[in-house]
């Protein structure tokens, strides 16, 4: 994984950092609490998601123009579709590779037999191919809705958190925005049969994500990448693993949410390894 050296001096980013993780957990938290409490609304509701969705790219924006002065040069905005077109594709497709290597661990497992029933639940009278290749075009439709938090996570806290050590820093700022959607699973979004062990598959679930959208957005230098994968995995990977498997064979929420870490740990201890 590339190094990025921050545009600020020690002291400016942890002034920079302190306003980011303020606003970033003060607007999105503030905002669930009140939605969710106070007005009853449902956080299943993408409209309602937006408004928290956007802190960290709000807490950016703030930090980079008014917090540090810094500007948006390392902000990583551009496209770069020419150059990073490779990443485009692995962050388009590697969702659903992920979820074919998922699949097929739980049938080689044993736990898992494929049949017509379990393919047919996924979408009734559409093949599991077509619905894949829907989920797939989608993706790109529905990227610009992740800008919000990769603004905020890759564009900025990625380089600011741990500077000069890349590894760590994608570690670190996993962790950050796992604890920052946990919310979500206490408000009815996710819903865990044993909370502690689903908070802790998906902490893992989301470090090692960001893992992967690190070393995406090091390689593209852009964040545009990482906003494509992160699409994938709500749109794509999370969907078909738990259409196919949830409900047939020995497989419930936890046991799919442990076969999804298991890969991703693996795919994420690899790119940790590269230089």
């Amino acid at each position: 994984m590339n190094e990025t050296t921050p545009m600020v001096g020690p002291r400016l980013n942890r002034r920079g950092l302190t306003a980011f993780l303020l606003i970033s957990f003060g607007v999105a938290w503030g905002w669930e609490a009140v939605a969710h409490l106070l007005f009853g609304w449902s956080l299943v509701n993408p409209l309602v998601q937006v408004p928290a969705g956007f802190a960290p790219a709000a807490a950016a924006l703030v930090v980079r123009r008014w917090v540090t002065r810094e500007g948006f040069a390392d902000a990583g905005s551009r496209l770069r579709l020419r150059p990073a077109w490779r990443y485009y594709l692995l962050a388009w497709l590697g969702p659903l590779a992920v979820a074919v290597v998922v699949v097929g661990v739980a049938a080689a497992s044993g736990l898992w037999e494929p049949s017509v029933r379990s393919m047919a639940d996924l979408v009734p009278g559409v093949p599991v191919w077509s619905v894949s290749l829907l989920l797939c075009l989608a993706v790109p439709i529905v990227t610009l809705a992740f800008w919000g938090e990769e603004f905020g996570w890759t564009g900025y806290l990625l380089l600011r958190i741990c500077p000069g050590r890349p590894r760590r820093a994608a570690l670190a700022a996993g962790l950050i925005a796992a604890v920052w959607h946990y919310p979500l699973a206490l408000l009815g979004y996710a819903e865990f049969s044993n909370l502690a062990l689903g908070l802790a598959g998906w902490t893992v679930w989301i470090m090692c994500q960001e893992v992967i959208l690190a070393w995406l957005r090091a390689r593209s230098n852009s964040i545009w990448p990482p906003c494509v994968a992160h699409a994938g995995n709500n749109f794509v990977l999370t969907p078909l693993t738990t259409a196919l498997l949830l409900g047939h064979g020995n497989f419930g929420e936890q046991g799919i949410q442990l076969l999804v870490v298991l890969i991703l740990v693996a795919v994420a201890a690899g790119l940790l390894h590269l230089k």
